[in-house]
């Protein structure tokens, strides 16, 4: 398939429009990937993993056992029938040519502007990213998500709007859906106050979901990005609203949920944003409110942060609050750090050391003051930030 759709010139133009100087077999063995298989495939994901986008490719395609893999037989033999029907290599050659139509970029793991968050995925992170806008707002600022209900009240719209704008205005990228409701809100507000904003797609980037956002997304490419895993023309389903929700946790520095009902797609956003231990917030409502049920039920149950100002949100990725206002430590490597920990698991010193890029001698200095000042605790596994309770004067 892949060797077919190589062999274009037409095809190889449209690639160096959405990828500048590509490898331009790595980056066909990921389309081709992209094509295939649903997002989150996790046995493509383990594939790629083990042996890389293009082997995998054509070991996957070529049938058989595959020797040394952990893989298993059956698990292959599943995934291989899942594949078989979409490994047609015109579908290649239209996520390309479409991507190349509207503008995308096209980016790979490994790349500058690739957000190595996303690999906390492990096996079932994106093989790649379809990007309109600027790619560059998904790696540097950071990156609180802000979502939630759909048909949001007032009073939630109220608080996704004041909340966005704030940070926004104070250098943070906010993420989200593109949905109606607090998505919409959040977008809105980050663009009102020049601010940055991200929108992560359930279906191709080349597609406005819902259609009432055309204009709201328009805007979005324009100063910020709009981001999807599947190929441009890809439409939007169930599934894959619940997979992309994966993508927005696993970017942003912390997710906060402003209202949300019992079972709210943005619970599932949530529940990712746990599991990678990223720092989760959660805005009450009235206890009769049904429309804040969920943000109640992650108070409960999935121990989030009660969150009621963008101070309490800013906490969340470790800025320090004092006096009712909120300042950014001075220390640049201290705040790197602060960033790489979590008050949820405990980490160990060479994990803070990849998370934040500081040598494990630095991090060792720059633990033993924040330990003295109350912010973090040593446990037998790691390090853990202390929540703003529990931190001494």
């Amino acid at each position: 398939m892949m060797q077919s759709v190589g062999a274009d010139p037409e095809v190889r133009a449209a690639l160096e429009r959405v990828r500048p100087h590509p490898d331009a077999e790595e980056a066909l063995a990921r389309v081709s990937w992209s094509v295939l298989t649903e997002p989150g495939d996790g046995v493509a994901g383990a594939l790629i993993a083990e042996s890389g986008a293009v082997s995998a490719l054509e070991s996957a395609l070529g049938g058989g056992t595959l020797a040394g893999s952990d893989v298993g037989g059956q698990a292959l033999s599943e995934a291989r029938a899942r594949w078989a029907p979409r490994a047609n290599a015109h579908r290649v050659v239209d996520a390309i040519r479409g991507a190349a139509d509207v503008g995308a970029r096209l980016l790979l793991p490994g790349d500058a502007l690739w957000p190595n968050s996303l690999d906390d995925l492990g096996v079932h992170a994106p093989t790649l990213l379809w990007v309109r806008g600027d790619p560059a707002l998904l790696t540097g600022a950071i990156r609180v998500a802000i979502v939630g209900a759909r048909a949001a009240s007032a009073y939630g719209e109220m608080l996704a709007g004041d909340f966005a704008g704030e940070l926004a205005a104070g250098g943070a990228v906010v993420v989200s859906g593109g949905a109606y409701g607090i998505d919409g809100a959040a977008h809105r507000a980050a663009l009102g106050v020049g601010g940055n904003t991200v929108a992560f797609l359930a279906g191709g980037v080349d597609r406005a979901y819902p259609q009432g956002h055309q204009q709201l997304l328009r805007r979005i490419v324009e100063t910020g990005a709009v981001v999807s895993e599947v190929p441009c023309g890809t439409a939007p389903t169930k599934w894959r609203f619940l997979s992309r929700n994966r993508l927005i946790a696993a970017l942003s520095d912390a997710t906060v949920v402003v209202e949300a009902g019992w079972r709210s797609g943005s619970l599932n956003t949530a529940g990712h944003a746990a599991a990678l231990g990223r720092p989760l917030g959660a805005v009450p409502g009235p206890v009769t409110s049904a429309s804040s049920a969920g943000c109640h039920r992650l108070l409960r149950e999935y121990d989030a942060r009660c969150v009621t100002t963008t101070a309490e949100i800013r906490e969340l990725w470790g800025e320090v609050v004092s006096g009712g206002s909120t300042a950014t430590t001075s220390d640049p490597d201290r705040s790197r750090l602060l960033d790489a920990l979590s008050s949820r698991a405990p980490r160990p010193v060479l994990e803070l050391s990849r998370r934040s890029g500081l040598a494990p001698e630095r991090i060792g200095s720059l633990l033993g003051l924040l330990e003295l000042d109350g912010v973090v605790t040593r446990i037998e596994s790691g390090w853990q930030k202390r929540r703003e309770g529990e931190r001494r004067g």
